[in-house]
């Protein structure tokens, strides 16, 4: 048997392990459902999120199966009990204005990557180190970490790490080389946190706090931003004496890209799109709408054609979708003020609450989907303490989970280039993670006030 076959073999007892796993879980949680919830209403909708859930984390459906599971059980099983849940409002539970907001981000991501700015950021972060290794260790987190403030954090990891692959043809053996594959994992993983846009549990806290307290793309980096930062800073310490990162790194001759005037016109829609956002305030057009009209011209103007449409992550987008609808499920269902009945949170200093919840957040993050995760605990969250700055901290907790190598797909893609070991990930993870967790626990609520988020 060839190593493909072997290979196919072994992804596919894999897959059918998992599924094994999914439907177990989902007989388990139907069954305490069915035999320890006496509501029915309430039974009914433990057990579609029971699914739902468990398809998510399982990952052994298209990330936006989930979703339409979601859409096509609410109505089905819980209308004939409540009229409130039938078809046309459990729809209406995902149009969120967020959706419009990250079909923005998504297009601008594509745009980068068709005319190569994500790449010419890449070369240029290397040359500007002019071969000075803990310049370059600075600098490669840092553009990682700004690729991922605007588009997913796997194209910007790729493209990171491809700039750097000509720097260590000779091998894996170089602690140096750790380092710097180890910066592209902390940049893409914070740098997420920074925008609005940057990741799917940013979406699911801004439309859960949307009614009561809309934040602006100015508001949320306000605060997410200097975050971002500090965690890098901290992040390209612990790296710089973990592998001792000094003197000075040849580097190889890279080729001169020209630009030519469509790749002009990108910039424009780039610079133009992050200006209105980040100067909502002034001109009181929503960034969700901004969003709108920058992927209407990209595709207007034919800087993106109908084939571009399918490199747009629909399946992300999907996933938030269903995120938000589950999360309205689990509020008007009841089954979250249910869950914060277990525990006195009320009776808990807000540090503690806070505490815990960020820990919940990134530790759930770190094993399984950040965006299930927060999906999950924003609703109970809100139950007890309903502030809109719960909720964003709580989003903001979950790109703190980086411990493991499954933990998020920039570490995955790391540890796939070889020469890296689990530890290597964990031992800065865990300590940035736990730090990370206490200061925003510690500092968040007050930054956040100062902002005008209470």
């Amino acid at each position: 048997m060839n190593h493909h076959a072997v290979e196919a073999d072994e992804v596919a007892g894999n897959l059918y392990q998992r599924w094994a796993v999914v439907i177990g879980v989902m007989i388990v949680i139907a069954l305490l459902a069915v035999f320890g919830i006496k509501d029915p209403l309430l039974s009914r909708a433990v057990i579609i999120a029971g699914v739902c859930l468990a398809l998510w984390l399982g990952e052994v459906v298209p990330a936006y199966v989930p979703t339409l599971a979601l859409w096509a059980l609410t109505p089905l099983l819980l209308q004939p009990l409540n009229d409130e849940f039938r078809l046309g409002r459990v729809l209406g539970w995902s149009a969120d204005p967020v959706l419009a907001l990250f079909l923005g981000g998504f297009a601008l991501s594509v745009t980068a990557r068709r005319y190569g700015l994500d790449s010419r950021i890449a070369q240029l972060t290397v040359q500007w180190s002019r071969g000075h290794k803990l310049a370059l260790l600075a600098l490669t987190a840092a553009a990682t970490a700004g690729l991922s403030m605007w588009m997913s954090n796997i194209p910007a990891a790729a493209m990171m790490i491809a700039a750097l692959r000509p720097l260590f043809a000779n091998g894996n053996d170089n602690p140096f080389r750790r380092a710097l594959l180890l910066s592209v994992a902390v940049g893409a993983n914070f740098g997420g946190m920074a925008t609005p846009v940057g990741t799917g549990p940013n979406a699911i806290a801004l439309a859960t706090i949307s009614k009561s307290m809309p934040i602006t793309f100015l508001h949320w980096m306000s605060f997410a931003l200097p975050l971002t930062v500090g965690m890098l800073i901290a992040g390209i310490a612990l790296l710089a004496l973990r592998f001792r990162v000094s003197g000075s790194v040849a580097l190889p001759r890279l080729e001169t890209q020209s630009i030519d005037r469509k790749t002009i016109g990108v910039f424009v829609v780039y610079a133009v799109t992050i200006l209105a956002w980040l100067t909502e305030p002034l001109h009181g057009a929503p960034s969700a709408i901004v969003a709108v009209i920058a992927t209407a011209i990209l595709f207007g103007s034919k800087l993106l054609t109908r084939e571009d449409l399918g490199a747009i992550d629909w399946s992300t987008l999907g996933l938030i979708a269903g995120g938000i609808a589950l999360g309205k499920l689990l509020e008007q269902s009841g089954v979250v003020s249910a869950a914060a009945n277990v525990v006195a949170w009320a009776d808990m200093p807000r540090f503690w609450r806070l505490l815990i919840l960020s820990l919940a957040s990134a530790t759930l993050s770190a094993l399984m989907s950040n965006t299930a995760t927060v999906t999950m605990l924003i609703p109970l969250a809100a139950s007890f303490d309903p502030a809109p700055s719960t909720a964003v901290l709580i989003a903001i907790a979950a790109s703190m989970g980086i411990p493991f190598v499954i933990s998020t797909p920039p570490n995955a893609m790391v540890y796939g280039e070889g020469g890296i070991k689990s530890s290597d990930l964990f031992v800065p993870g865990i300590i940035l993670m736990l730090a990370g967790s206490l200061l925003i626990s510690l500092t968040g609520p007050a930054v956040l006030e100062l902002i005008g988020i209470p």
